[in-house]
C-alpha cells in the first residue's frame, strides 16, 4: 500500500478534540446559563448540536475508510482473513457474557448492556493507533479499519439474539 499523508483535520484530531472540550467547560464555568441555550434546540429527546458534533466525531473512522475504501474491494481475501477472527470475538464475547451475566442473576437490561459492552470494541481508537504507529497507508491501518465495517451490522444481528432470549429466558423477570 501506498505512502498517504494524512489531512490537517486528521493530524491535529486530538488537539481539535481537546480544544472543544476545553470550550465546552470553560463555556460552561464563564456563561452558566448556556446549557438552556443549547437545549433550546432539543427536538423531541435529540439536542440537535450534540447530533451535529458526534456526527463530526465519526469523520476519522469514515476517512480512513475512504482512505483504504480502494484496497477493501480490491483484496477481498485479505478482507475476509481480517473478518472471520472479528466476527468470532464478537459473537463469543456476546453470548459468553450474556450467559455468565444472566446466571449472576441479572435482569435483561443489565445482562444485554453488558453483553453489548463486552463484544463491542474501541475501532476508532484502534484505527487511530494503527495510523500513528505504522503509517495511513500500513497493512495494520487497513486490517484496523475492517473492525468498524463488521461491527454495526454484527451488534444489529445480536440486538435481534438479545430480543428473542428475553423472551425466552426473563419471562419471569420482565
Amino acid at each position: 500500500m501506498g505512502k498517504k499523508e494524512l489531512l490537517l483535520l486528521d493530524r491535529f484530531l486530538t488537539l481539535w478534540i481537546f480544544l472543544a472540550m476545553a470550550a465546552g467547560v470553560l463555556a460552561g464555568y464563564f456563561f452558566p446559563g448556556i446549557s438552556e441555550f443549547w437545549n433550546s434546540f432539543q427536538k423531541g429527546t435529540t439536542n440537535i448540536p450534540i447530533a451535529i458534533g458526534l456526527i463530526l466525531m465519526m469523520y476519522p473512522p469514515l476517512a480512513k475508510v475512504r482512505y483504504e475504501g480502494e484496497y477493501i474491494v480490491k483484496l477481498p481475501l485479505d478482507v475476509v482473513r481480517v473478518a472471520i477472527p472479528l466476527v468470532i470475538y464478537f459473537l463469543i464475547m456476546w453470548f459468553a457474557t450474556f450467559f455468565i451475566v444472566r446466571k449472576i442473576g441479572a435482569g435483561y437490561p443489565q445482562t444485554t448492556a453488558v453483553s453489548f459492552t463486552a463484544a463491542s470494541n474501541d475501532f476508532e481508537l484502534a484505527i487511530a493507533v494503527a495510523v500513528a504507529i505504522f503509517g495511513i497507508g500500513s497493512n495494520q491501518a487497513f486490517a484496523a479499519v475492517i473492525g468498524p465495517l463488521l461491527e454495526v451490522p454484527v451488534l444489529i444481528f445480536l440486538v435481534n439474539v438479545a430480543l428473542k432470549f428475553r423472551k425466552k429466558f426473563f419471562r419471569e423477570r420482565i
